[in-house]
């Protein structure tokens, strides 16, 4: 697995795009993995994988002090100004998930929403996501499930940009056996909960419609595939969104099933 190059593309495709779009989708995710966290004021919270700062929000509205790291030069630039401008002092910095920047047992908690999932090497991130976190400190995600619509569309998208035949695909973090085996070496306990993200839209095609034009993957898509492919990435895309519609009344409702992952490191 050339995991540099993995890298590379993941620093490059989550810079583009209108990610807020995709972010507000996310939030209710973001309070969710806070909660089941018990962050609270006074703790100090490391967000990985941060996007532009769902979780490190969340946590900084409970009071807690907030680090937010991400891969990506870009994510961090735009995570930086919607704290800035939302009032709250999270500090930001560029950084890899499988190398966190910072000494060990540091954070109480430390946390990613569908961030860290993405990493290539599911045991390497794990370790360093318990390295960085104090004993009895909290270790959470959330990662889409597999049998979940969100798995359905990564599909898609690989038969357009394969993974690395040696990348093992992001939604296996949230199937509990998995994610346990990955954890379970690391932790004293953990916790796995199945929820749904709940996303709504006047109609399939005005989702397919903000999706295509915001979303990073689909942005990098629009600039690296001839027009004829990027064309049929977006039917499809359209074709499942319609499959996955329970709305019945020609707006759009997608239920997407992804996991709440917490674990607690020994003391």
């Amino acid at each position: 697995m050339d995991v540099e190059a993995i890298k590379q593309r993941q620093k490059l495709v989550w810079g583009q795009g209108d990610y807020s779009v995709l972010s507000r989708q996310l939030a209710p995710a973001a309070a969710a993995l806070a909660d089941a966290c018990a962050v609270s004021a006074g703790q100090e919270v490391l967000d990985v994988g941060a996007g532009d700062g769902n979780f490190a929000l969340a946590c900084a509205r409970e009071g807690a002090r907030v680090v937010a790291s991400d891969i990506s030069p870009g994510m961090v630039e735009r995570g930086r100004a919607r704290s800035e401008e939302d009032g709250y002092d999270i500090e930001w910095v560029e950084a890899d998930a499988e190398a966190l920047p910072f000494e060990e047992a540091r954070f109480d908690c430390v946390g990613s929403v569908f961030g860290a999932f993405i990493a290539p090497r599911p045991e390497v991130v794990a370790r360093e996501l318990f390295r960085v976190a104090r004993p009895g400190g909290t270790v959470g995600l959330t990662a889409w499930t597999p049998e979940g619509v969100m798995a359905e569309m990564f599909g898609i998208g690989r038969r357009f940009a394969p993974l690395d035949p040696d990348q093992p695909p992001s939604e296996r973090w949230g199937d509990e056996a998995t994610a346990r085996e990955r954890l379970e070496p690391l932790a004293g306990h953990v916790e796995y909960e199945r929820r749904q993200l709940v996303w709504l839209a006047d109609s399939p095609q005005a989702f397919v419609d903000e999706f295509s034009a915001a979303a990073p993957t689909m942005a990098a898509a629009r600039k690296g595939l001839p027009p004829e492919r990027f064309e049929e990435l977006s039917a499809l895309m359209g074709e499942m969104v319609e499959r996955n519609n329970v709305s019945g009344d020609g707006s759009l409702r997608i239920e997407a099933e992804y996991a709440v992952i917490v674990a607690r490191r020994r003391g």
